[in-house]
């Protein structure tokens, strides 16, 4: 028995589902399959029901399942041990942080932990939001830089900053209501919005009230830097995180702020379990004090 195997263990009774685990574990499903037939095979028991529509916790599954999750804590807070020996966020630290805001603070953030913690070493994993919390909740990150609130009572949430949104348009058009843009102005706009799964696509609905979530023409991306390629050559505006708005003068799109107020707060997650919780105020401390132009802190 591995720790791999328990991680296995504990990702299928999260999902309910052999695809989705093996999808969070970024292992073929077949692998994870044999993996824990395996183990079953090992331990002499059933871990899991399986039938053609669903996958369930035995009632010895549920034990074991509850005693991995805490071998997964407790090899965590060994690791953490050495790491509070040789000072703050000092030794690895895995940090997750969603595609609209990475390209835009990891450019100001690395090098200032760098400075600040040279013994850190920091691996980056850019991913969309509910990827990221999986990885969070199976002990394979150790925080993440997400859009708050997080709907996950596993994990504990630090608010950092408030980001205000802005109007982006094709430089040379004819504006549309004032110099500061209210949520009325914004009705009847063709907005350009990221594929589903982006936390920004939901926030930018939710504050227009005109996308049309399952139209057929409506044109979506995976990048904020492909939607403001498509905003420059006319086929319609978007919104944007403050700390894009750069980027946008640079593609001959022109930006307008919103009325105070609209925007996102951006935070940092952990688990509840997290035995490191002084590394995740010093990360915060270090966020806070080398905030990009444009957005607040909190």
């Amino acid at each position: 028995m591995t720790l791999q195997d328990l991680r296995y263990v504990v990702a299928l009774a999260d999902h309910g589902h052999f695809g989705r685990a093996a999808a969070a574990c970024n292992i073929a499903q077949s692998t994870l399959s044999t993996q824990l037939k395996n183990l079953e095979k090992q331990l002499g028991v059933t871990l899991f029901e399986r039938t053609t529509k669903s996958v369930s916790v035995t009632v010895v599954g549920a034990e074991i399942v509850g005693r991995a999750r805490q071998v997964l804590a407790d090899v965590e807070a060994i690791i953490s041990v050495g790491q509070h020996i040789s000072g703050p966020l000092a030794g690895g630290f895995s940090l997750g942080v969603i595609p609209t805001l990475g390209p835009y603070l990891l450019p100001w953030l690395v090098p200032a932990l760098k400075k600040d913690y040279p013994k850190l070493r920091l691996v980056v994993r850019e991913d969309l939001t509910a990827p990221l919390l999986e990885r969070l909740g199976s002990h394979r990150l150790d925080a993440a830089l997400v859009a708050l609130p997080v709907p996950d009572d596993r994990l504990e949430t630090l608010p950092l900053f408030d980001e205000p949104f802005w109007f982006a348009e094709p430089k040379g058009r004819k504006p549309v209501g004032a110099k500061v843009m209210t949520e009325d102005d914004l009705h009847g706009q063709r907005l350009l919005l990221l594929t589903e799964g982006h936390c920004l696509r939901e926030q930018a609905l939710a504050i227009c009230e005109t996308a049309d979530r399952d139209s057929e023409g409506d044109f979506r991306a995976t990048s904020l830097q492909t939607i403001l390629q498509m905003v420059a050559t006319g086929l319609g505006s978007t919104l944007l995180p403050a700390m894009a708005c750069g980027e946008a003068r640079a593609h001959s799109v022109t930006t307008r702020p919103l009325e105070p107020g609209v925007g996102r707060r951006i935070g940092l997650a952990w688990r509840r379990s997290y035995p490191r919780l002084g590394d995740i105020h010093h990360l915060a401390k270090t966020l806070r004090d080398h905030l990009p132009q444009g957005v607040h802190r909190i």
